[in-house]
């Protein structure tokens, strides 16, 4: 692949405001999109009914509620977001489960007045902290002794083709910048050899490493061509870099819509993905 793959960082400041209020904009569509992969991290963690867990970047509170179904209502989940407005929609997705709470709050840094949790669970949302190393070392001490933390992250950009496909696109026309190893953005922690001194160090003793591949639905099931075009140049950051150029962009969304066409399913705009389910015991 003749083109360098990036994409641009995404710091915890805007995940606290603009970002977050766009995520929730498109969150049915960000959802649907990452459905696939998503599904199949909840089957790899295994909840257990009566385990607390604490779920980290929880966004909307998607993954708390399916979390808080598999533990019951002998367990208990507390879901944890930067976002101020991810949050307050994720209490209204929640109400009338007891057994749910949330708190706005920056995971890197919080500190909780109670005991230890039995698990954390984070789908793609531990990419984004300035220090990983202080950030995983304060999530190490929100679990017990002999607990257990699974982290979603994503495999490079190069290995995911959804991503791949459309920043070649996007660099037929603009510039794209040198991708600054391990800098705050979704493929931080694509790699491994990274990640594991990264989270011994933080206190875990042991981290293993599952890679899923699959499918997922550029802007969520059912979605046309036209219309997951339309999601990528409005809800996805790297489009950032149209909104200067509204020549440029439209010409972008021609092609964008071009190669969603070829993976046009039933299900939707169809395209590869691949991640790490990263699991590290206590």
């Amino acid at each position: 692949m003749g083109t360098e793959i990036t994409a641009n960082s995404i710091v915890a400041e805007e995940w606290s405001g603009a970002m977050g209020e766009k995520w929730l904009a498109n969150l049915d569509r960000f959802e649907g999109m990452i459905a696939p992969v998503g599904a199949a991290f909840l089957d790899h963690a295994g909840f257990r009914p009566g385990e607390r867990v604490v779920d980290s970047g929880c966004g909307g509170g998607g993954t708390t509620i399916a979390i808080a179904e598999a533990v019951g209502p002998s367990g208990e989940v507390l879901g944890i977001d930067i976002s101020p407005a991810l949050v307050a929609a994720a209490r209204k997705r929640a109400a009338g489960l007891a057994h749910v709470r949330f708190r706005q709050a920056d995971a890197a840094t919080v500190t909780l007045e109670e005991p230890p949790f039995d698990r954390l669970f984070s789908r793609f949302g531990s990419m984004f902290f300035p220090d990983p190393a202080g950030a995983f070392a304060n999530l190490r001490r929100l679990i017990r002794d002999g607990g257990r933390a699974d982290f979603a992250v994503w495999a490079p950009a190069r290995e995911n083709g959804c991503i791949a496909g459309m920043m070649e696109v996007l660099a037929r026309h603009i510039e794209l910048p040198a991708p600054v190893p391990h800098a705050p953005g979704p493929f931080s922690l694509d790699d491994p050899d990274y990640v594991r001194p990264l989270l011994l160090g933080a206190g875990f003793t042991r981290v293993d490493f599952t890679r899923w591949n699959g499918e997922q639905l550029i802007g969520g099931a059912g979605a046309t061509a036209g219309e997951a075009a339309d999601f990528a140049l409005s809800a996805l950051s790297f489009a950032d870099a149209l909104a200067d150029t509204p020549d440029v962009a439209a010409t972008v969304r021609n092609e964008l819509q071009a190669l969603f066409a070829a993976h046009q399913r039933p299900a939707g705009i169809a395209m590869g993905g691949a991640a790490w389910f990263v699991t590290a015991t206590t």
